[in-house]
């Protein structure tokens, strides 16, 4: 079953990650640590419409707004109905924006006006939907934080857990696994906000039975490296052996779970993004989203996923719209990008995903891996243009980019629970020193960046707007072109850095050439099998004009005799490649 929303779409999406902690925040200077007041937070309304106009304009189709629920965090909302949390079950002090508080509520940290959160909320949906673009949120479904407990659900929800019989380690009607005769312990080796003992006493949090921690820990004392702030949600799989399923009846944990995403599809979200969609059940997806799309038709999933065996079933079913294509082509890149692999690599990658190209979402960053900028990473942002080029036309599928990416945000910065693992932190209060130069106090003109930081993000625009105004990228099919070109077969193709592959349709014919040598420059001269020729339905008898749009430079005028791998004489295209460069060429 092909995705609805895939056929009813005829252009490619193209995804802003957006946290909306980190994109507002004016701060330029933080502390580790720091408070809210301190080193700021961004807003709902620091999302103005001239900010969206600038990413609108920039080719994005699709804002992902990422930590808006209301999540655990050591800053005190109490005055306002809402509980606060014990240091020791909060990583960082904002909190990971997975350990959700309350599902049916935004983060007070994101309002100007607490009291009015919901309304800002609203209206940025809004601001967001009138400026030609669609909004996506998390949907987070295999745990939630330990304080779990919703202040503003509506009248009727009962709240997961509420009537949970605790004297069971598994119960098809419970929402938790509750281990018997234990009480939780806080990890020993976990000390908050930088071993800052005086927060609070971690003997003060208590919680008998234990239950079962979010990233399936059967233990009432998770280590510090576990989601140990977190518990597991039950879908009606028993842990014990032989690990019997409950499905029929519906569990109540699904039907908790449908009611939340109507929640949020009725306040005008467009798409879900399902956070480690793999370690809750194919069968709750397989029931869940028909559901949602029986009220919501064009409401779209995707899935956060690194099994490549589960891809079949999650895509054949028809549930999901679109998969992370992380295992293999991200990886892949990175480790071409790194030195580590050779180009000729991606080859395997295009064929591992033959089946379902155009459903599989493409990135380069996100908030869980290194920035491209970072010393862990490839240290220059330059470095990734390659990549992005031959990862970003390679399919019909999504784009995403990251908040700041497009500036060469390095992430290096130490400011609390992250240290300095080359990732913005998503769990302290910060800022992104480049992109601060972009936004320019709310101006959104990037009169502060410097030139190759201009540079960068002039790149990203002309790449994305590209790739979805090219017909044979944005509904073409694939022909890959290593086999004719790999090095004994083409003179100055050399496979480890060089890969090639056509997109075409019946109104568009495009090269995409990659060169992800970071020193050397090659003069390539590129063939084209004759069979590719004809499924293209090229006229033989004509000349074609090679023009590179990404870099608006015509490479030359040349025959089909000139370039088919059956014509010996003729070496193929000339078309010079600078290092760490990409062409897309048109002919």
């Amino acid at each position: 079953m092909i995705s609805s929303y895939f056929t009813a779409n005829h252009h490619k999406l193209i995804i802003y990650q957006l946290f909306v902690r980190l994109f507002g925040n004016k701060k330029e200077f933080v502390k580790p640590f720091g408070t809210i007041e301190e080193n700021g937070c961004g807003k709902f309304n620091d999302i103005t419409d001239v900010a969206l106009q600038e990413l609108a304009a920039m080719g994005i189709s699709h804002v992902w707004l990422t930590g808006i629920l209301e999540h655990s965090t050591v800053t005190d909302y109490s005055a306002y109905g809402m509980k606060g949390d014990s240091p020791f079950l909060v990583k960082g002090r904002a909190g990971s924006p997975y350990a959700i508080r309350d599902y049916y509520d935004v983060d007070p940290d994101l309002a100007v006006d607490v009291n009015n959160r919901t309304q800002e909320f609203n209206a940025l949906v809004k601001r967001i939907h009138s400026n030609n673009l669609k909004v996506i949120i998390d949907f987070v479904p295999n745990h939630v934080a330990r304080s779990y407990h919703s202040d503003v659900k509506p009248a009727g929800v009962r709240d997961l857990g509420e009537d949970d019989n605790t004297s069971h380690f598994f119960n098809i009607h419970n929402n938790f696994l509750y281990l018997q005769d234990s009480a939780f312990v806080i990890p020993g080796d976990y000390h908050p906000l930088g071993g800052d003992e005086s927060v609070g006493n971690r003997n003060d949090y208590h919680e008998t039975p234990a239950r079962v921690t979010g990233n399936d820990i059967y233990s009432a004392s998770p280590s510090a490296n576990d989601w140990f702030e977190t518990v597991k949600l039950n879908f009606g799989i028993d842990p014990n052996p032989p690990h019997r399923c409950y499905f029929d009846p519906i569990p109540d944990t699904w039907q908790k779970l449908l009611d939340i995403l109507l929640y949020w599809s009725a306040k005008g979200v467009d798409g879900f993004r399902c956070d480690m969609a793999e370690m809750v059940p194919a069968e709750f997806w397989e029931w869940v989203i028909p559901c949602v799309k029986t009220h919501y038709p064009d409401v779209f999933f995707i899935a956060e996923i690194y099994k490549p065996e589960l891809y079949e079933r999650y895509l054949e079913t028809g549930c999901f719209d679109y998969l992370y294509d992380k295992v293999r082509l991200y990886d892949t890149l990175v480790g071409i990008i790194k030195g580590h692999t050779n180009a000729d690599e991606l080859t395997n990658c295009a064929r591992s995903v033959e089946k379902h190209p155009e459903r599989m979402l493409f990135f380069l960053e996100n908030h869980d891996e290194e920035r491209i900028a970072s010393f862990r990473f490839a240290g220059d942002p330059q470095h990734a243009i390659p990549g992005m080029v031959a990862g970003a036309a390679l399919s019909c599928g999504p784009v995403m980019i990251y908040n700041g990416q497009e500036c060469g945000e390095s992430g290096d910065e130490i400011v609390g629970f992250a240290g300095s693992r080359g990732r913005t932190s998503i769990f302290d209060y910060t800022s992104m020193p480049k992109h601060l130069q972009w936004m320019n106090e709310g101006k959104f003109d990037g009169a502060a960046l410097n030139k190759s930081t201009q540079e960068l993000r002039n790149f990203y625009g002309q790449l994305l707007k590209l790739i979805n105004r090219s017909n044979a990228i944005s509904s073409g099919k694939f022909y890959d072109l290593q086999y004719v070109n790999r090095h004994h077969l083409s003179e100055g193709f050399n496979e480890k850095y060089l890969y090639a592959y056509l997109r075409y349709n019946e109104q568009e014919r495009v090269i995409v050439i990659a060169n992800f040598n970071k020193e050397e420059s090659y003069e390539v001269y590129l063939k084209i099998p004759q069979d590719a020729l004809a499924l293209m339905k090229c006229n033989t008898q004509k000349s074609f004009t090679f023009y590179d749009m990404l870099n608006e430079e015509e490479i030359g005028v040349f025959r089909s005799e000139e370039f088919t791998v059956l014509n010996e004489r003729h070496k193929g295209v000339r078309i010079p490649m600078k290092a760490n460069a990409a062409r897309i060429i048109r002919f």
